[in-house]
């Protein structure tokens, strides 16, 4: 394998440029989808490259469970620094399932206790809390999905603006952006090099909706106001991975970004710009992150297999 076991862990980094630019180049629709994608490539590749070495140094262990010829000279001679690498990666690996099982289980805990908190009420789409506390979100699961807000924050919003609120959060959950916040969380866990594409999508995943708001409107004026008099008063979701009016920054950008003409809708970037170069190098960073991983996986079944006692 040599070194080509390491090199998902690091890939990561060729994502950077484009969890930027992406923000401001391209479609949020584009650019939510395409981070994603990258942000899970990357993350289910370097976990799948640490697993690998992980059992290489387990199989050094006094007492391990595995086959005495997995911890063979030829076997270690797969992993560079052997010793030292395979060791570290046996807590790493730990530490990142256990980063992610967390985050999944918060994820649905968070869920259940929402759903439960309806369950006196109606099985409306819109189901409104009397709370002195302003704020909504998209609740999605359940029986069906739901627009969750409070008479706080109805009472905030002009009639337009309760229109552009309530086209929001029903934007979230046509498109289960739900399920982008939490794949982007759980690479972050995996592979912290990845936070860079969780904060962006959380970003961009609030301008798709605020798009999709302002078209069905017809206003974006009145989306732009909306999410302003949110994030005023508003505090926000009660975790990342559920989507709202006003539950990721920067507000200020997303107002002045409604404030402006309407992106432009494009399938990917043309190579002869800053994006369409960092695009490519992210879809090339993932590319060989699959490539090695998949390398590393293969050359290492054969080898466990040729050491493997009959």
């Amino acid at each position: 394998m040599g070194v080509f076991v390491f090199l998902p862990l690091v890939l990561p980094l060729t994502a950077w440029p484009i969890a930027r630019l992406a923000e401001q180049h391209l479609h949020p629709r584009t650019a939510t989808r395409l981070l994603t994608g990258v942000a899970s490539v990357m993350a289910a590749c370097s976990t799948l490259c640490l697993g690998l070495v992980m059992v290489v140094g387990t199989a050094q262990l006094p007492g391990n469970p595995l086959p005495d010829g997995w911890s063979d000279p030829e076997v270690r001679a797969a992993v560079p620094y052997d010793e030292v690498v395979g060791r570290v990666a046996i807590p790493a690996l730990v530490v990142v399932l256990a980063a992610c099982g967390r985050t999944w289980w918060r994820h649905g805990r968070v869920r259940r206790r929402a759903h439960r908190a309806l369950a006196g009420l109606r099985e409306t789409e819109v189901a409104v809390l009397p709370d002195d506390v302003p704020y909504a979100y998209a609740l999605p699961g359940g029986r069906r999905d739901r627009v969750v807000v409070t008479t706080a924050m109805l009472d905030c919003l002009e009639p337009a603006e309760r229109r552009a609120l309530f086209a929001h959060e029903r934007a979230h959950l046509t498109a289960r952006h739900h399920r982008f916040l939490l794949a982007v969380q759980l690479a972050a866990r995996a592979n912290p090099f990845l936070r860079p594409l969780r904060t962006a999508v959380s970003y961009t995943a609030e301008r798709w909706a605020d798009e999709d708001a302002a078209q069905t409107v017809g206003s974006r004026r009145a989306v732009a106001c909306a999410i302003g008099k949110a994030a005023l008063v508003s505090r926000g979701t009660p975790v990342a991975t559920l989507a709202g009016l006003a539950a990721a920054g920067p507000v200020p950008r997303r107002v002045a970004a409604l404030l402006g003409p309407a992106p432009a809708v494009r399938s990917w970037p043309s190579l002869f710009t800053s994006v369409g170069v960092a695009t490519w190098g992210a879809a090339v960073g993932a590319a060989v992150s699959a490539m090695s991983s998949a390398n590393s996986a293969v050359t290492m079944i054969f080898i466990l297999h040729a050491a493997t006692p009959l």
